[in-house]
């Protein structure tokens, strides 16, 4: 306890809690229509028309490494984060007990976001656990790090996004150390209940406070480019499509 009360008189003499307030918060806002409309929605949009509205809310850091590869191309799939959190580690000890309990906490309509700490040894996800996630109703998992069993992931109907493929298993290599906690992948801060979409383009995160407004605008963005679309298959020069507010 005298420890626990140092490190707060600490913290406060280095003025932490607006950085703590910062970068641990959870949003719980709600939004202002169901949460499967909103990622039907979002999921009728794609990731590049949402990266562009993301920019004009100053916000430029919201799509993952290109590395990032999907299984399949014609995935395009929106659901609201669920972060897990890995390390490379040789302990086992509780690790299928905080693993069974993580299952437990994931909800329907999640999208599984798992950052490994850049682990390059160990597979985090596969068969087992896509068809346990698939029967709770979770739409999709992205893992910075390594699937295997890749055959029995295709023959479920859920996406997988993934860094890389190999036969090593996670127990004795990687260690779920949390769940539902701020996580950031690349330069994306990923935050429980925060929206996700992944197509064959990559995988945007929509903080939950403006995801409302930014399926809005993104809808206004692909019924304006149907427009140009239309005037381009018509014909019409360049001049004259920037002239009537069209771009390129």
């Amino acid at each position: 306890m005298k420890e626990e009360n140092m490190l707060q008189k600490e913290a406060k003499m280095m003025n932490l809690e607006k950085l703590i307030a910062e970068r641990e918060s959870i949003s719980d806002k709600e939004f202002p229509i169901p949460v499967k409309e909103i990622l039907t929605r979002y999921e009728q949009l794609y990731a590049g028309a949402i990266c562009d509205v993301l920019r004009e809310f100053c916000l430029l850091d919201q799509a993952l490494p290109g590395y990032m590869r999907p299984l399949r191309d014609s995935d395009v799939v929106a659901g609201i984060a669920f972060t897990v959190k890995s390390s490379p580690n040789v302990k086992i000890t509780g690790e299928m007990t905080f693993r069974s309990q993580m299952l437990d906490d994931m909800h329907e309509d999640s999208f599984v976001m798992w950052d490994t700490s850049n682990d390059e040894q160990a597979t985090l996800w596969g068969g087992v656990m896509t068809a346990t996630a698939h029967g709770m109703g979770v739409r999709a998992a992205c893992i910075d790090g390594g699937i295997r069993d890749t055959k029995q992931i295709l023959e479920k109907d859920f996406p997988v996004y993934y860094k890389y493929r190999s036969p090593n298993g996670s127990l004795g290599r990687c260690l779920i150390t949390h769940y539902q906690i701020p996580i950031k992948i690349g330069n994306a801060v990923i935050r429980p209940g925060d929206v996700v979409i992944a197509d064959c383009d990559g995988i945007v995160c929509v903080p939950r406070d403006i995801a409302y407004d930014v399926l809005i605008r993104a809808e206004e963005i692909r019924e304006n480019e149907k427009k140009i679309f239309g005037w381009v298959a018509n014909g019409e020069s360049i001049h004259e499509i920037t002239e009537k507010g069209g771009y390129f």
